[in-house]
């Protein structure tokens, strides 16, 4: 299963990859909603994890334009985020995002939500 993972935290990255291969998944990252776009033209993914605050484009920005494709309808993005408020998960929801997770995340509880998401 393959997972872009797009965060602009160094650290949040190196987690998600190392949790997320250890999970036996194939792991693609970037640093930001636009760099988050440019990988998606490169191939397909299974899920997608995406925070909320980067620079550049933003996540609901990142998951508006992918929601934009038809390819994408249906594809599960999950929103990584220290956000809590009502308010931006409404957002996330409104602009697609498919789950809500709080950072710091447990990498097992993470796994668990990418297999109810995709099966």
């Amino acid at each position: 299963m393959r997972v872009l993972t797009v965060d602009d935290s160094p650290t949040i990255l190196s987690m998600l990859d190392h949790a997320l291969k250890e999970a036996g998944f194939e792991v693609v990252q970037a640093e930001d909603g636009q760099k988050g776009l440019d990988a998606m033209k490169e191939g397909e993914f299974d899920v997608v994890i995406t925070d909320i605050n980067m620079p550049v484009m933003d996540g609901i920005e990142f998951i508006k334009n992918v929601r934009a494709s038809g390819a994408n309808k249906s594809l599960p993005i999950l929103i990584l985020t220290t956000e809590s408020s009502q308010e931006k998960r409404d957002q996330g929801r409104a602009a697609g995002g498919t789950g809500w997770i709080v950072k710091p995340f447990d990498p097992a509880k993470l796994i668990s939500v990418i297999h109810r998401v995709v099966h």
